[in-house]
């Protein structure tokens, strides 16, 4: 059973922090400076848990270009089980609901292995492929209808 859940204190915190250095630092070799950003405060953070297990991450936050969803991350053995669905599906119900004016933009730099997970919510690639922590992305847009929390 997997279970997606707003962060709420500290502790569910360190464990999405303990993820993110897992897959992205340790994993990919991401820099620790550019993985934990001046926007962990403003951000709205998210844990996923498999069996009672933290094994997921995201978080989304506003910016000037709309609400861009970012730091999706999965620990290796629970790859292919569902839990990005599960943290997709939830950080958009959250946005969504979080939201009391029309969102001008939902938006996401999705890492080219990605992007088949977040294809199947709707988004859609824009623009070139680009570097992003020595990683290739592509922005993905959320065409304003293409997602509903039903």
């Amino acid at each position: 059973m997997i279970d997606v859940f707003p962060i709420s204190n500290p502790a569910d915190l360190e464990h999405a922090f303990a993820i993110r250095r897992q897959v992205f630092v340790e994993e990919q070799h991401v820099s620790a400076r550019e993985e934990y950003d001046e926007f962990e405060e403003s951000s709205r953070h998210f844990l996923a848990r498999a069996d009672g297990k933290p094994c997921g991450t995201a978080r989304w936050r506003r910016t000037s270009g709309g609400v861009k969803l970012e730091r999706f991350a999965v620990l290796p053995d629970c790859r292919g089980k569902g839990v990005g669905k599960a943290l997709v599906r939830a950080v958009l119900d959250d946005v969504f609901s979080q939201q009391p004016e029309p969102i001008e933009r939902i938006y996401l730099h999705a890492q080219v292995s990605a992007m088949p997970l977040y294809s199947g919510f709707g988004f859609v690639p824009v623009g070139p492929m680009f570097e992003e922590a020595t990683i290739q992305h592509y922005k993905m847009v959320l065409p304003g209808s293409a997602y509903t929390t039903e």
